[in-house]
């Protein structure tokens, strides 16, 4: 009867105590970085490891296509404003000699059938030239595209954060959905950790848990924010997420081990 009663406090001890779990820190916000437009890398300017901000420049895809529709473009509005002159100078001719004949009419010099012809001219001239002046600003519109395109060959950092897979050479050809480089960010960490299933009924959402990570000294307090309803098949057991906040003087990266101990 008294080892049975020893073996309870130990027990309820041990509980009150809590338990640990052994788990791996890593970003809740990791991209995958690529191109729109499909062409040859021009220079890589990060790496794997590297610790970029927000809008630098990453690697730079060569702009061959995008020359080319460029001077397509450039070769339009050339003609365009080659159009508006041209039509520039037949609707003021039209316009003065529709004018000339208005005064001629009203003094009976002319009769209404060459005022009416007059007219059509001028009306059918004041259009074309509407025309090649929308055809010029469309032309516009066009090349200002066209030139917006160019920021889309230089692959920017969407955040601060560190280069952890590079996946581009220079010379290799790229396409629209592979992904050249992946970043992640240390502004979101989290550590995650496999629970047995004996041991759910103990923790909750919300739970205050304290995180150990052994190769940089850090100890902190956490909260339970997720607890993933699907278990591994072969071991039984279920992810949990602890979400906790950085020590700005402490450099924690994702992959690192740590320790949790659930109050």
């Amino acid at each position: 009867m008294k080892r049975l009663v020893i073996f309870v406090l130990l027990a309820i001890s041990s509980f009150a105590a809590g338990f640990s779990l052994s788990g791996t820190v890593y970003s809740d916000d990791t991209k995958m970085l690529g191109t729109r437009y499909m062409g040859f890398v021009k220079k890589v300017l990060a790496h794997e490891g590297d610790w970029v901000k927000k809008g630098q420049v990453l690697y730079i895809i060569d702009s061959k296509e995008i020359d080319l529709a460029k001077s397509q473009v450039e070769l339009m509005i050339s003609q365009a404003r080659l159009a508006v002159a041209m039509n520039y100078n037949m609707y003021i001719f039209a316009k003065t000699n529709y004018e000339r004949h208005q005064r001629l009419f009203k003094k009976g010099m002319v009769s209404k059938f060459e005022l009416e012809k007059m007219q059509l001219m001028y009306n059918n001239s004041k259009n074309m030239y509407e025309i090649a002046k929308k055809q010029l600003r469309q032309a516009k519109t066009k090349l200002a595209e066209v030139l917006h395109q160019y920021e889309y060959l230089k692959i920017k950092a969407p955040n601060d954060g560190v280069i952890i897979q590079n996946n581009v050479k220079v010379g290799q050809l790229t396409i629209p959905g592979f992904p050249g480089m992946v970043i992640t960010s240390l502004d979101d960490l989290k550590v995650v950790a496999e629970i047995a299933e004996d041991n759910l009924k103990n923790i909750k959402l919300g739970q205050k848990v304290t995180i150990y990570i052994p190769s940089v000294g850090y100890e902190g307090e956490g909260k339970l924010v997720a607890i993933i309803p699907a278990a591994n098949p072969m071991t039984h057991k279920f992810k949990v997420k602890v979400a906790f906040k950085k020590d700005k003087n402490v450099r924690i990266i994702p992959g690192m081990y740590a320790k949790l101990t659930f109050k």
